[in-house]
Order: structure tokens, then sequence, then C-alpha cells
């Protein structure tokens, strides 16, 4: 991804979020310098990777398969003790999340407003592919029996559990406009706990055609 692209949507992503009255921690609007005057104080921030996270997920196409996410706390296992973990994401319609599950983290994904999110599922079997028996979700603690490969809904206020090992991929419905989600969850580590359906990047490489606007999580090595 170029720049260029990430400083673009980070500019539509603090629009979005003002205009639904999501409001970030001040470091989030700290500019490189700033996070260079700061960043003895910040340990939590950078070791955590809290901050920004724009991802294309190697497609080169962002808006047919990418998400923009803002993680807002997070712990580290074997470091702190805080067992938990909060992001905001905005997913546009028709923009794909690639199928996964996680090995560790268990989470509930929330539509905080906005468009609806479609979510298909499947419960993943011994050889971790899709398994072809029938399974069971909560939607804000109601059962939900689900056969492989079925979608759900969720509308604004809507959220779903999803346990360890429950393959998920998400988008928001055409026609409903983009959505703006939640999630709270176990610690999460992006670099080790997510397993793709299929081969995929998390994290995107990025040309730098111009200075950013403010560093993704992703920077925070490269510039701090």
């Amino acid at each position: 991804m170029k720049r260029s692209e990430i400083n673009r949507i980070l500019v539509n992503a603090k629009a979005f979020m003002a205009q639904k009255q999501f409001i970030l921690p001040p470091w989030a609007y700290w500019s490189p310098t700033d996070w260079k005057e700061n960043k003895e104080d910040a340990h939590e921030v950078v070791g955590n990777m809290l901050g920004w996270d724009i991802t294309d997920f190697g497609s080169g196409d962002f808006y047919k398969r990418g998400l923009f996410l803002f993680t807002i706390r997070n712990g580290k296992f074997n470091v702190d003790r805080k067992p938990y973990a909060e992001k905001i994401m905005i997913v546009e319609e028709n923009q794909e999340t690639p199928m996964h599950f996680h090995w560790s983290k268990m989470e509930d994904i929330i539509n905080r407003g906005g468009g609806n999110l479609v979510i298909e599922l499947f419960k993943s079997d011994e050889k971790e592919d899709f398994s072809s028996q029938p399974f069971t979700v909560k939607t804000d603690g109601i059962v939900r029996n689900l056969q492989p490969g079925d979608s759900i809904v969720l509308t604004p206020g809507e959220s779903i559990c999803l346990e360890q090992g429950i393959y998920h991929r998400f988008y928001g419905e055409p026609g409903k406009g983009k959505v703006l989600v939640g999630e709270v969850s176990c610690v999460n580590d992006d670099s080790a706990d997510n397993r793709f359906h299929e081969p995929i990047g998390r994290f995107p490489v990025i040309e730098e055609d111009e200075e950013p606007i403010h560093l993704l999580a992703s920077d925070y090595k490269a510039y701090l």
C-alpha cells in the first residue's frame, strides 16, 4: 500500500468516527514528531501494539479486501496483568475481511452503528479446515444454531460472540452504508494468533510516497 492511500483512509476514518461520536484517546492524533517527543512515556502503547492499523491483506485493493482498525487497549502475555483488548473497526460495503479463526482469542464483534455487518461462519475441524458439522454461536447471549457457511447479519447494536476455532469472514451489507464495528476480546496478538484459511499477509508493505499523518502500530519499530 502507498502511504498516500493510508493517509487518505486515516482522514476518512477520523471523519466517520467523529460523525458517530466515537472519540479516540489523545495520543491517537500524535504526529511522528509528537511520537519522538513522547515515546518514553508510551511504552504500553508501543509494546502492546495499540493504535492505528490499516491492511489490505496483501490484496492490492483495500476497498475490496481490507480493514481499518484502531486498537484502543490490549494486554500482553507474560508482560502485564491486563487480560483483555478492545478495538474499533470500520468496514465498508462489500469490503471483505477474509476467512480466519483464532487459536487463543475469544471475541465479541459488535455493530456500533452505520450499516449492517454480514458474518459468514464455519466451525473448524481437527485439521483446521472447514468442518461439515452444525454448530452454535451466541448473538447478544441468544443461542443460534448454524449450518456450515451460514451467515448472520448484525444490525446496529447487535453483537456475536466468537469462540476459538470458529472461522469467520465479514463485510458490510451492500446498500446499507459503512459500518462502525467494535471488538471486545481476550488479549490480541495479530502476529501469532490469526489462522487464515488461505495464506495471506496481515500487515501491509508500505511504499513511502509521502510522510505519514499518524504512525500505524506496525510503524513503531521503524520510526521509534
